[in-house]
């Protein structure tokens, strides 16, 4: 599942059939109603236009999507957040973390070892002790369109978008930072067991907040927007 996260990583519009020749490639030889079982477990699918796309819940109310063509200009206008495998010696876990798209700094983030809603909320929790943005963006899965969490934003006033189905460039800004965590850090790294994992992103990620420098952000680190403006 590894060798499958890097060139999902890589190429996140690979469907289950490229993945196989990309691992035969790779000399790894594996059938494509294996690799479709993986890719569930994993939680990834190919991103590109197509019909239901996302595996969100059918009776969870759906958003639409309100940033096209916006252009933040200061912290705290939009958050994004999003799920991303991470691949361990000993086995897997899932990330999610919030960012805040103008200054690309990672407000929050939660590691669990299943794919539901509650650890979605904790992070989301935490970052609302630090700010409250005017719009929160996410993708159409069941985590995100959950009662339990869509209705903390609610309450807050917060405006929901989330992105269209297949849309790959949506929310574009946390894709990047799991390129950049996973091939400056997990990949590297890989981690043994959860409790390594924990403690090595945790370290990455204050230091993607807090010493990174950035292309888009004039090559400053995103705490330096972010708490500056």
């Amino acid at each position: 599942m590894e060798a499958m996260d890097r060139i999902y990583t890589a190429r996140p519009y690979y469907g289950s059939r490229k993945m196989v020749v990309e691992l035969g490639k790779q000399g790894l030889l594996v059938n494509r109603k294996k690799v479709s079982r993986l890719m569930k477990k994993m939680g990834i699918v190919a991103q590109y236009q197509k019909p239901n796309l996302s595996k969100a819940n059918k009776t969870h109310k759906k958003y639409p999507y309100l940033l096209r063509d916006l252009k933040p200009s200061a912290p705290n206008q939009v958050w994004s957040t999003d799920i991303t495998y991470i691949p361990l010696r000993t086995g897997f876990l899932y990330l999610v973390a919030i960012i805040d798209w103008y200054s690309r700094y990672v407000i929050s983030w939660r590691i669990s070892n299943t794919l539901d809603t509650r650890f979605c909320l904790e992070a989301l929790e935490e970052a609302l002790q630090t700010g409250c943005p005017e719009i929160f963006n996410s993708d159409q899965g069941v985590q995100f369109t959950a009662e339990a969490f869509t209705s903390v934003l609610e309450r807050k006033g917060i405006k929901i978008s989330m992105d269209g189905k297949g849309r790959a460039l949506d929310n574009i800004f946390i894709e990047r930072f799991w390129r950049s965590l996973k091939y400056e850090d997990i990949y590297i790294k890989r981690y043994e067991n959860g409790k390594e994992a924990v403690i090595g992103i945790s370290t990455y990620i204050a230091f993607y907040n807090d010493e990174r420098p950035h292309q888009s952000l004039k090559y400053k680190a995103p705490v330096e927007i972010h708490i500056a403006a």
